[in-house]
């Protein structure tokens, strides 16, 4: 029999610990608690991982270590120095790859990498593939098959939002460095403006037209004050001077 064999003979049953109930009870006054404190409160309670007040133990591990990718992807790299073990014109794939013991399951994600020599044509179908790679099997004469979902070619059209206007600020800086004019770029911009504009509102066109210049209900423009009270000194002078030139009989 060992230890973790043993269990309660069949049909006992242990009576319940009865606390808060004296000395009597087998617990002691304080019913387990000590005396005092704040473990012996009634609503005591404490989180998971308490320690005392002194620094937990989730704090004291090392922290603030960088920039984890949540949705990076690590590939498994074999090196074309290792594919020379197949015979020639064989399917190279994960699973050829783990029966031989080169990556350590069928299911991970394969990289293969230029370090050796290839001397004879293969197929391998992996989910990437350096450059130097590629060109060293299609130049022994093998082909390669990529698996899995593909990152975009490049010059393929963008697809959303944000890389047509990646797209657009590329273009926009290599006219600037090759020192061409943007005459077609200025007569996009104009074309779309006038787009703009014609699906404004009549609304909104007339409170665009409205500027600081438009005069105040009740109110006077700055030149108008000054041109309307000429005419009322012109008016308040006028008795004096016919009086001056007024003959006396």
């Amino acid at each position: 029999m060992k230890l973790h064999e043993l269990k309660p003979a069949k049909g006992s049953s242990k009576p319940r610990k009865r606390v808060g109930r004296g000395e009597g009870a087998g617990q002691g006054k304080t019913s387990g608690r000590g005396q005092k404190g704040q473990g012996s409160r009634s609503s005591f309670s404490l989180p998971t991982g308490f320690e005392g007040g002194q620094m937990p133990l989730k704090q004291r591990l090392p922290k603030l270590r960088g920039f984890h990718n949540r949705w990076r992807r690590e590939y498994v790299v074999v090196n074309l120095g290792k594919l020379v073990r197949f015979e020639k014109g064989s399917v190279v794939d994960p699973d050829v790859l783990t029966e031989a013991g080169l990556i350590p399951r069928a299911s991970s994600p394969v990289k293969v990498l230029a370090a050796g020599r290839l001397t004879h044509a293969l197929t391998l179908r992996v989910h990437r593939i350096s450059g130097a790679a590629r060109t060293a099997v299609e130049s022994a004469g093998g082909s390669i098959e990529l698996l899995g979902a593909q990152p975009p070619a490049e010059g393929a059209e963008p697809v959303g939002k944000r890389d047509r206007r990646k797209a657009a600020a590329i273009v926009a800086r290599a006219d600037l460095l090759s020192g061409k004019t943007s005459a077609d770029a200025a007569a996009a911009r104009s074309k779309r403006k006038k787009d703009d504009d014609d699906d404004a509102t009549p609304k909104a066109k007339a409170s665009k037209g409205k500027g600081n210049d438009a005069p105040k209900a009740g109110g006077k423009k700055r030149g108008e004050k000054t041109a309307e009270a000429e005419p009322a000194e012109e008016s308040a002078q006028a008795p004096d001077d016919e009086a001056e030139t007024e003959v006396p009989e």
